[in-house]
């Protein structure tokens, strides 16, 4: 199985935009910026706890597992 992370997702859905979320979590800019363009790059628990936080839900709820073929698909294979 592989982890995606549904940062993206979550934050349109309640209304948030990538810099709102950065500035939110107080995470760098460009963190939000890779998860958002490649759900599968996953960062540090604290890093996600700060999204999570900010976005007002509990870190499980950005988390996804899928198929390992679904990243390959994607051409993310090497970027896990």
């Amino acid at each position: 199985m592989a982890v995606r992370l549904g940062v993206k997702e979550v934050a349109k859905e309640k209304g948030f935009s990538m810099g709102k979320l950065q500035r939110d979590a107080d995470v760098v800019y460009n963190t939000v910026k890779r998860m958002y363009t490649n759900p599968y790059h996953v960062k540090t628990t604290e890093t996600l706890g700060k999204l999570a936080r900010a976005l007002g839900v509990s870190p499980g709820e950005l988390i996804e597992e899928v198929a390992d073929t679904a990243h390959e698909t994607h051409g993310l294979k090497d970027t896990i």
